[in-house]
């Protein structure tokens, strides 16, 4: 079974934990090597952020684990890369 290299989500939490803190517990997760989280939209009482996972083999359930954890949802799943290597998405001319 291929190993995911790349998850990226879109994020709806609360301000507290704040990006820092919800990043470094995602780092964490064996298997990742990098988190991005960035800041999309804000309002008085919650934040949507857009986060990026990369590593050799990234535990999905454990990514959705912690997000839940910290009382956030996942509003969606927006990229997954899969396999021996990360591909980057090629432009085509539909795009």
């Amino acid at each position: 079974m291929a190993n995911i290299r790349r998850v990226v989500l879109d994020v709806l939490k609360p301000h507290t934990p704040s990006m820092v803190e919800l990043a470094v517990q995602l780092a964490d997760i064996e298997g990742i090597d990098g988190v991005d989280v960035s800041l999309t939209e804000m309002d008085q009482k919650v934040e949507n952020v857009k986060i990026t996972c990369e590593g050799d083999s990234i535990n999905y359930e454990e990514v959705e684990k912690i997000i839940i954890q910290n009382g956030a949802s996942i509003h969606s799943l927006d990229k997954v890369s899969a396999g021996a290597s990360l591909i980057e998405e090629v432009t085509t001319q539909q795009d």
